[in-house]
């Protein structure tokens, strides 16, 4: 037994070493990320900026905060916003097309879909300059929808009722406790019909597009990046090699230098992935969507 110890107490010095002192480790390891020399190409300032909206639109100031502050930076000569999002919320998502309007009226800007472009990313990317997609993205998805449980019969079973005090007639719009009633789901598509019409506008007047052939090119339709093509939807199919070579002639910039991802945010992105990884080797079944 003495032996078994002794020959494994390399391995469980180490295991117990890491376990105490695992906080101060990675302590460390920020610290030296923070404080490492990056090259001397991290010295000269970039003139093109490539800014990512990846996953589902709920919270867009940091991304917008980014787009304003290529726009007033003069040493930035153009942007490409990377899409990769299956859209989200209504405000958000205009809130990022407007933010790529106002970056158009000073520098050019091109939107790759790397993945997915559809419904509030799309809308989010309608003002580029051009829209490039990859051959095996999806585009699309130009609708509105609300929707809600009805919990009325679950509750039953478990013994809930609900109570409400209210004033004015529509306060109960979306209530899960019960089947909507016919004046409210008509006061909830008055809501829906005009944010489509809304959106629908804002594609037509940013794509050149006629309004009349919203059924081919809105309507929640998806289409493959070449379908996209053939109803206006976007400029282009390439690849991000593809997205990058036109930013660079739009903005004609004759020695491009990218910006970097700050060393803390690769360590942060790298970690999670690591995380998500192994979540999915040890807990198959724990998704998230």
């Amino acid at each position: 037994m003495e032996g078994l110890k002794k020959l494994f107490l390399p391995i469980t010095a180490t295991i117990g070493f890491i376990q105490n002192h695992f906080k101060a480790m990675v302590f460390l390891l920020i610290v030296v990320l923070i404080f490492m020399p990056r090259g001397d190409a991290s010295l000269v300032p970039h003139n093109l900026e490539k800014i990512s909206l990846v996953g589902p639109i709920m919270d867009m100031t940091e991304i917008v905060q980014k787009i304003d502050e290529a726009r007033l930076n003069d040493r930035v000569k153009g942007v490409l916003l990377v899409v990769n999002s299956p859209g989200g919320a209504v405000a958000p998502s205009i809130e990022v097309a407007y933010a790529i309007k106002r970056l158009r009226e000073k520098k050019p800007v091109v939107v790759y879909a790397s993945g997915t472009i559809a419904s509030g990313s799309y809308y989010s990317s309608i003002w580029a300059n051009e829209i490039i997609a990859n051959p095996g993205s999806m585009v699309g998805s130009i609708g509105v929808i609300m929707q809600g449980a009805n919990l009325s019969e679950v509750m039953q079973k478990i013994g809930i009722k609900s109570q409400v005090v209210m004033a004015g007639k529509y306060k109960q719009l979306g209530t899960a406790d019960r089947e909507w009633l016919p004046y409210e789901k008509d006061e909830l598509n008055k809501v829906i019909q005009d944010t489509y019409n809304m959106f629908v506008a804002d594609v037509a007047t940013a794509r050149g597009l006629k309004i009349e052939n919203a059924p081919d090119f809105a309507n929640a339709h998806i289409f493959t990046a070449h379908q996209a093509k053939e109803v206006g939807l976007i400029d282009k199919i390439g690849v991000g090699f593809d997205a990058q070579e036109d930013l660079i002639r739009l903005s004609g910039v004759k020695t491009p230098i990218w910006n970097k991802d700050d060393p803390m945010d690769e360590f942060i992105k790298k970690l999670s992935a690591q995380t998500a990884v192994t979540l999915n080797t040890y807990f198959p079944a724990l998704t998230l969507k």
